[in-house]
């Protein structure tokens, strides 16, 4: 179950072209993959990963600098902003959203050369997939129906809880690996003068 963060907000994305021109000191802090961040990001964004900020939450809780946290709809920005919180950032506010908003509302969008897929549609498709694949061999093999049970719910369990285990899972696939997360270098940007 998610609970509201009283120390942070949320803000749209006319907000955030707002705010960008007028704190030069702001920081828009991407948690999605690796992959997707290099398919399309905020230009001057910077890429920490939602497993990689995990594992540095204290560190990047002490940049002095406002952040704004982004993904592709929300939900990772959301349960980054709590682990930062926990952590002792106050200085939050997260994208409504996410990169979903940022582009429907004409934001500015750097687009790199590999496309791929969010991680929420690549999770729709797999899911959806192994659900009619399910239903399928249930016409031959009976007791099949409940693999596709187990997915859905797999998928109501995604939802109460904020996580997903199959978005991990296909995050590490090849097709949406990139080079790791340099943390050290992007501490030093994310304090530094942009």
């Amino acid at each position: 179950m998610t609970t509201a963060t009283p120390t942070a907000r949320t803000l749209g994305a006319d907000q955030l072209r707002q705010l960008q021109h007028e704190d030069p000191d702001l920081r828009i802090l991407d948690v999605r993959t690796g992959g997707e961040f290099e398919t399309a990001h905020i230009p001057g964004s910077y890429n920490v990963p939602l497993p990689t900020l995990g594992e540095h939450a204290r560190d990047l809780a002490n940049v002095d600098h406002p952040v704004v946290l982004v993904c592709q709809s929300g939900a990772r920005a959301q349960q980054a902003c709590e682990q930062l919180v926990a952590a002792g950032k106050e200085n939050l506010r997260i994208l409504e959203g996410g990169m979903n908003s940022w582009e429907s509302a004409g934001g500015e969008v750097a687009h790199g050369k590999v496309e791929r897929w969010a991680m929420d549609r690549q999770v729709r498709l797999a899911a959806g997939t192994l659900v009619l694949a399910g239903m399928a061999a249930s016409t031959v093999i009976p007791q099949a129906k409940w693999f596709a049970g187990a997915i859905g719910g797999g998928l109501t369990f995604s939802a109460l809880s904020n996580t997903c285990a199959m978005g991990t899972a296909l995050s590490k696939l090849p097709y949406n690996r990139t080079a790791e997360c340099d943390i050290q270098e992007v501490l030093a940007q994310l304090k530094g003068k942009p």
